[in-house]
């Protein structure tokens, strides 16, 4: 198992993020829907938020979040995208962000995380029912439900 660090990013952060990004986007079969920018990132740095995974310095893993609210619950934190790269999976590097992004909705007192897996990701919905998730087939939508 390898040495790891979670933490907030910052705008330093965002060119390696960028990267990550791309090689999320690419692992979804999806490369030409990434039109984000690191310029882009940094006017929006007000907006952007997200984890960082690192070991040995090197920013391996991201989370990225937003603040939510949802008429039929109240406050609620979305995680947009989780991202690990492939060889530092399994380690329990991904669990970290996952929960660091829990950890924080519960400080600002929300109600729920929510986010979306892909239907043919069995793995991620796996790893996401262990966490808690109650996965919707139907909208493929995951809440955890925060008390």
């Amino acid at each position: 198992m390898q040495a790891f660090s979670i933490r907030l990013a910052g705008e330093k952060d965002f060119p390696a993020i960028f990267l990550l990004i791309r090689e999320f986007a690419s692992f979804q079969q999806s490369s030409d829907k990434v039109s984000i920018t690191p310029a882009q990132m940094a006017a929006d740095k007000d907006l952007f938020q997200a984890f960082v995974a690192e070991s040995n310095g090197v920013i391996v893993g991201f989370a990225t979040f937003f603040w939510s609210y949802y008429s039929w619950s109240g406050k609620a934190l979305y995680l947009d995208d989780l991202y690990l790269q492939p060889g530092y999976r399994k380690q329990g590097i991904g669990k970290a962000l996952l929960q660091a992004v829990i950890e924080l909705a519960r400080s600002r007192n929300c109600k729920k995380v929510r986010w979306q897996v892909s239907n043919w990701n069995r793995n991620a919905i796996e790893f996401y029912q262990k966490m808690g998730a109650v996965v919707d087939d139907v909208e493929i939508n995951c809440d955890l439900v925060l008390h």
